[in-house]
């Protein structure tokens, strides 16, 4: 693919990320897009983390110091909302603070992300549960009706991997491959599809069944999940070189793959192939991280890689918003929840920030992730 096209491609984004500067006001898009636009908000949401980290790859693509000033300053905000544990009763603290915080330290030393991405580590170890073996996502702890993991936690163990290599404590890497082996035995089905939310019992421990909240089925191939299975496998085996995650990370992404639809743009669940269904962009987005993520540690198949540039031809000719005025999101044809029609074809702000670290990746295939 011509790296000329993402460099362009990566100059709109950031003219997008300076219309967010502007129209947020120091403060957060929300999670989902209204008619193309983010409204303002406080940082109260599981997905701040992701504007943020926006911030820091205008930075390092521009070297602009305005990025950096105001990436900075939310920086120290995330630091407040982890010491006054607003909002924080959840597991995606990685989510928040691997590109908040953790991109602060790697890019600019800064001890106060430092200092805040380990005080999310130690929130994320609250909620490993001994019995069963991993980090419940959501609700009260040991609650039978949240007694649960999600495939989205693989994106935020790799806060714990970090804090262990930046603390040498043994405890942040130990509940991180617990979580890992129990979320891989569980929510990835033989065929290599997989559960969104995976319910254990909370007397004995023992798994006990799948469900979903998002996607169309309890049997079905939600789409966003399907998508943090390839990239959270690729950044486990990054940390952990087991060879049983490649298996993994093969069985998974074949079925991303193979239930792509013709304009190689996913569904926002996978079940359906007819490419007017409605779409999940941001989807596409996770997974082209995932398998260039997973190209700088395994030889990948030709296939893959291929699939990712047709993603990648996808989004950038039919999924940005310069059709829609006033827009200040990137990635339109976006699907937070079905179950709730919230966000329903409209921008993500997580589809948007991986958008921009995938052309990161292709303009420069040496980039430090911020998950690793």
């Amino acid at each position: 693919m011509e790296r000329t096209k993402f460099r362009r491609t990566i100059e709109y984004c950031i003219e997008k990320v300076d219309k967010g500067i502007e129209t947020l006001e120091l403060h957060y898009p929300a999670s989902a897009s209204v008619n193309g636009v983010y409204e303002s908000i406080e940082n109260i949401d599981w997905t701040n983390g992701f504007w943020t980290g926006m911030l820091w790859l205008a930075y390092e693509f521009t070297g602009k110091d305005k990025y950096k000033k105001e990436a900075m300053w939310q920086v120290k905000d995330f630091l407040h909302r982890i010491e006054n544990h607003i909002a924080v009763d959840h597991h995606d603290m990685g989510f928040l603070y691997l590109p908040s915080c953790v991109a602060a330290y790697k890019l600019t030393g800064s001890e106060v992300g430092k200092k805040a991405a380990i005080m999310a580590a130690d929130n994320l170890c609250r909620r490993f549960q001994e019995k069963g073996k991993f980090i419940q996502a959501w609700g009260a702890l040991g609650e039978r009706n949240n007694y649960r993991l999600i495939i989205d936690c693989l994106l935020n163990i790799p806060l714990l991997f970090w804090a262990y290599e930046e603390t040498g404590i043994a405890r942040y890497k130990e509940i991180a491959l617990a979580h890992l082996t129990t979320s891989v035995g569980v929510v990835i089905r033989p065929d290599g599809s997989t559960h969104h939310t995976y319910f254990f019992d909370p007397v004995t421990g023992k798994p006990d069944h799948g469900e979903t909240s998002q996607g169309y089925s309890d049997t079905s191939i939600w789409a966003r999940g399907q998508a943090w299975g390839i990239y959270g496998l690729a950044i486990a085996y990054r940390y952990t070189k087991d060879p049983e995650l490649i298996d993994k990370f093969k069985l998974v992404t074949e079925v991303f793959i193979s239930h792509l639809p013709d304009d190689n743009i996913p569904a926002w669940d996978m079940i359906f192939t007819d490419i007017s269904t409605i779409k999940d962009s941001s989807s596409a987005a996770i997974a082209i991280c995932g398998i260039l993520e997973m190209a700088k540690h395994w030889d990948l198949p030709d296939t893959y890689l291929k699939k990712a540039d047709d993603m990648m031809n996808a989004l950038i000719d039919k999924c940005l918003t310069s059709d829609i005025f006033g827009s200040n999101g990137i990635l339109k044809h976006a699907t937070y929840s079905m179950s709730d029609m919230r966000g329903v074809d409209e921008c993500n702000i997580w589809g948007d920030y991986y958008f921009m670290e995938a052309l990161m990746r292709y303009t420069n295939m040496s980039w430090n992730s911020y998950w690793d």
